[in-house]
């Protein structure tokens, strides 16, 4: 079993009940999930939306591996409505965004999937919810 980390994030629709839609799939198709965070609103980064997101991050402790775990939770993505991925920095509204933070210690660098997420620093809406999670562990 490896523990995965990840982020989430809506801001169309009903996002808590989307957050928590997701989360109940992620236990169901990835593995247990044994940490979630609060549940933070913030405005939209790197791109401009009336929207503002909920976002959380969990852990998971499961037996995919990395890609099969990037897969999977856009399946879920899917599943709960994103019709579309970013492309080149592009972002837009989603009713869904799930991305792979951590992956055990797992460093992975290509086309498709880059672990640690590249990104996870910069960004408050990840590392706050984040933190709050890996202080239990």
């Amino acid at each position: 079993m490896n523990s995965a980390y990840l982020s989430l994030g809506s801001n169309l629709g009903d996002r808590e009940n989307t957050l928590n839609k997701a989360i109940e799939m992620i236990g169901k198709k990835v593995g247990k999930v044994t940490a979630v965070s609060t549940f933070i609103e913030t405005e939209a980064a790197g791109f401009v939306s009336n929207n503002k997101f909920i976002n959380c991050a969990i852990c998971v402790l499961t037996t995919l591996e990395p890609l099969d775990l990037l897969h999977t939770t856009q399946e879920i993505e899917r599943t709960l409505g994103r019709t579309k991925k970013s492309v080149k920095g592009i972002y837009s509204d989603r009713t869904i965004d799930i991305d792979i933070l951590l992956y055990g210690n797992a460093i992975i660098n290509t086309a498709e999937l880059k672990i640690p997420h590249p990104r996870m620093q910069e960004r408050e809406f990840v590392m706050i919810p984040l933190k709050e999670i890996k202080a239990c562990d």
